[in-house]
């Protein structure tokens, strides 16, 4: 199965994507997550305001086979939560990068975003997950 990266996100080891501008990045997980929880069936967001560390766990995404969390990839407060999921959670099956995105957030500590992944880094993580 071929599975989509944009190449202008950067990506973690836990499969959640992100798109930085200036301070604010938008999260998600990726096509690959997407595709591994199956049908997702419920979405539980965190609260506007609510800052969160790098690591941590910001959500929660039910799927008929499985529940799996957004790990948050660098610090920072939640300034925007994506509402539309209440009532369409299976847009982050249809479309993980745009209108299935999770959070979003100001970031803290920009160091951080040097721990993220390239997508080059990205798909031998899930090269190295399919064997």
């Amino acid at each position: 199965m071929e599975y989509e990266f944009p190449s202008e996100l950067m990506y973690l080891q836990t499969h959640e994507w992100i798109r930085i501008e200036d301070k604010i990045a938008t999260i998600g997980i990726t096509d690959f997550a997407q595709h591994q929880l199956g049908d997702i069936v419920y979405v539980e967001l965190p609260e506007i305001g609510t800052t969160i560390d790098k690591g941590s766990n910001v959500a929660e995404i039910e799927s008929v086979k499985a529940v799996g969390e957004l790990i948050m990839p660098l610090s920072g407060k939640i300034i925007e939560i994506n509402t539309a999921l209440a009532g369409k959670p299976e847009s982050v099956n249809s479309s993980p990068y745009g209108t299935g995105w999770i959070v979003k957030i100001e970031i803290n500590n920009k160091s951080e975003i040097e721990d993220l992944l390239t997508v080059e880094a990205y798909k031998e993580v899930v090269e190295a997950e399919k064997k």
